[in-house]
């Protein structure tokens, strides 16, 4: 009898969890994503990522708004958590610019991970960090 009211004890508890506690989140990479990249930490650009997964392809933009980058390739290897994301920007001359990033997932159990790395284009290159929002 004991045995009995702790397993229903048990069954009460998880049927009681709340359904996000339980559910799993999807594309470890499908969110915003706020951050820097820059040539070195004394001049870093703030970077702001939005990324989306429809099942097949993950697409998304750098810096949403008037200078935006579409994100034309990306990534992810699960052996590793290997990320690899390249976007065509402009530069003030109207230049197309290549942006090449790649970098590794860190604290991937975790609603806030990261991504670290690096980042460049044909003129410049540096470090690149963005946390998952």
């Amino acid at each position: 009898m004991r045995a009995l009211t702790v397993v229903l004890a048990l069954v009460a508890v998880c049927l009681s969890t709340p359904a996000p506690l339980a559910a799993q989140e999807g594309h470890p990479l499908k969110g915003s994503w706020v951050g820097t990249w820059g040539p070195s930490q004394n001049h870093a650009d703030d970077v702001l990522i939005v990324m989306n997964w429809n099942g097949k392809q993950l697409t998304g933009m750098i810096n949403p708004g008037t200078d935006n980058i579409a994100i034309k390739n990306a990534s992810l290897n699960p052996a590793g958590w290997l990320v690899h994301l390249e976007g065509d920007g402009k530069d003030k001359s109207g230049k197309v610019i290549t942006y090449v990033i790649d970098g590794t997932i860190q604290n991937l159990g975790l609603p806030h991970r990261s991504v670290v790395g690096t980042w460049k284009s044909q003129t410049e290159s540096g470090k690149f960090t963005i946390n998952r929002q």
